[in-house]
């Protein structure tokens, strides 16, 4: 008899109208290669709480910012948590996948992210600035995001937005971990274009960066992107680490670096299912 085939509930949103990205082609081409490996099915965020007891894990992928579907979210969440369901990635994550105040966390603990604070009492712990972001603690996806002076700040800062001093930085870059596993990174050259990437070959030290990071977050397995813009002195500093459902741009890598991701994600599946089952 041919070897039982584990079952996945596949979570995607292929309708979400994402800027500069298209969620369906990432994930039906995706889903083409993990068929090779696994029974799998695709379902809509706010149908994976029904759906899931019928699969052997939940694999969260492109579903969009959750608060387009808050309440169906933390049902899913809730039950699966309750149930025990193998979810991948892990419920556990403490980056995007728990909100934003991990970056309050660390900028508090002096790693290098963008200087981030929520409260009027602290704004003065963050360096001068004409202009400063101001966002959602939970927020995705720049909803809710607005750039506004330094006047405007002290009515702001109200313990429900992240206010962050507006960096002229040279460029966002993003390298993309299965497991704590580097597989690629990506740059958007042009700050005014964020989705328009092409390949980038990080140094050792882009590298440290961004595994102390991946380490940080304490995901034995799972899909991570490190997020970081490149400050006017030259290092490095955290813009968000997603640990939820990351985009992963496998449209703009070549096909043997395509072809490793995929094969990683099968390994980190097949370890995950070992490990869960």
């Amino acid at each position: 008899m041919p070897p039982v085939r584990s079952r996945l509930l596949y979570v995607t949103d292929l309708a979400y109208p994402a800027r500069g990205r298209r969620y369906c082609d990432e994930d039906i081409r995706l889903t083409s290669r993990l068929r090779e490996d696994f029974d799998l099915a695709l379902c809509n965020p706010r149908d994976a709480a029904a759906l899931m007891d019928a699969f052997d894990a939940v694999v969260v992928r492109n579903s969009g910012p959750a608060l387009e579907y808050q309440a169906a979210y933390d049902d899913f969440r809730t039950r699966a948590l309750d149930r025990k369901t193998p979810v991948y990635n892990p419920l556990t994550g403490r980056a995007d996948m728990a909100g934003k105040q991990y970056l309050l966390d660390l900028s508090a603990a002096g790693r290098p992210v963008i200087p981030t604070v929520d409260r009027p009492e602290d704004l003065h712990r963050l360096p001068a600035a004409d202009r400063y972001v101001v966002k959602p603690k939970l927020g995705a996806d720049s909803i809710g995001l607005r750039i506004v002076p330094a006047g405007e700040l002290p009515g702001l800062a109200d313990g429900t937005l992240l206010v962050q001093p507006h960096i002229d930085f040279a460029y966002e870059v993003s390298l993309y971990f299965v497991d704590h596993d580097f597989q690629y990174a990506l740059h958007a050259p042009d700050p005014e274009r964020r989705w328009e990437l092409s390949p980038y070959e990080p140094s050792r030290e882009d590298l440290e960066f961004a595994r102390s990071f991946v380490e940080w977050n304490t995901l034995a397995h799972g899909i991570q992107r490190v997020d970081a813009c490149r400050a006017p002195s030259g290092e490095l500093l955290l813009v968000e680490l997603e640990d939820l459902n990351p985009y992963l741009s496998l449209d703009a890598v070549d096909d043997t670096r395509r072809d490793a991701f995929v094969a990683a994600m099968k390994s980190s599946l097949h370890r995950f299912l070992a490990a869960t089952g």
